[in-house]
């Protein structure tokens, strides 16, 4: 829960939420993909560095079990400033449940590949299918990875392509408040002649999916988890289009309370 807290505002709180399996299993779970979206962030690595470390990782997780030791043999030369959620990846796959860890590894597999053919291509985005692609596997694949968990824990059954379409939508959200800072760093992940009100216009499509996908959930601990980063997602949309950079922590603290006290 400590290095959850350190590498991620939007799921931290929701975790905390759910009953001690279903956390510690998002928990770990989370945790997973991070330790691969840290090396796709990574501002020190190369890109040929990034793209050898997530195919190596993607085949990594497709063994079992988890090779620990051929894992660190692969990040030794970067493990000076290799973050912790990184470098602990074995730690995470140790602490969720068996009977689900293969999908989590599944999921997490599929993702650092994606993401090591998006670091190949500069995450160059000229249409609305890259942009569906590059999202798919940045968030979309997190989707995919709860429904498993959901239906592993008590049955419930959720629509794969609206908790994909969910996961794009937070990911847009990102884009939105991030696309000044990625433009320094010479990203773009606007589709060619797309404007800023269309880049809104995807984000609003895609949280109407997520909207959708929550009236499967019956269960009230994955339901809070599912309505939490959704709220502060249309919120902090709405802010951006207010001209605002985001949403305060008090905004973040009275939607997180008004959800719960519902």
């Amino acid at each position: 829960m400590r290095v959850l807290k350190q590498t991620s505002r939007t799921f931290y709180i929701p975790i905390t939420l759910l009953k001690p399996t279903l956390k510690k299993t998002v928990g770990s779970a989370y945790l997973c993909m991070r330790a691969v979206d840290e090396i796709e962030d990574h501002e020190q690595l190369e890109s040929e560095t990034k793209q050898y470390l997530l195919r190596s990782i993607s085949k990594l997780l497709k063994e079992d079990p988890f090779d620990e030791s051929a894992y660190s043999e692969l990040l030794a030369p970067h493990q000076s400033f290799l973050p912790e959620v990184t470098t602990r990846l074995a730690d995470w796959l140790d602490v969720c449940p068996d009977e689900i860890v293969l999908k989590v590894k599944e999921s997490t597999s599929i993702m650092a590949a994606g993401m090591a053919d998006w670091t190949e291509k500069n995450w160059i985005i000229k249409t609305k299918e890259d942009l569906d692609d590059y999202t798919y596997y940045v968030a979309g694949l997190v989707g995919v990875m709860l429904s498993d968990i959901w239906e592993w824990y008590d049955n419930t059954k959720t629509d794969y392509d609206l908790a994909i379409g969910y996961g794009r939508g937070l990911q847009a959200v990102n884009m939105l408040r991030n696309q000044e800072e990625d433009a320094e760093r010479g990203v773009q992940f606007i589709p060619d002649g797309w404007t800023r009100a269309d880049m809104f216009a995807y984000a609003k499509s895609n949280l109407n999916q997520a909207e959708a996908y929550i009236k499967d959930v019956r269960t009230r601990h994955i339901l809070l988890f599912c309505k939490i980063p959704l709220a502060l997602a249309n919120k902090t949309l709405k802010a951006l289009e207010d001209g605002q950079e985001k949403i305060t922590r008090s905004e973040v603290e009275s939607t997180v309370d008004e959800i719960i006290n519902k």
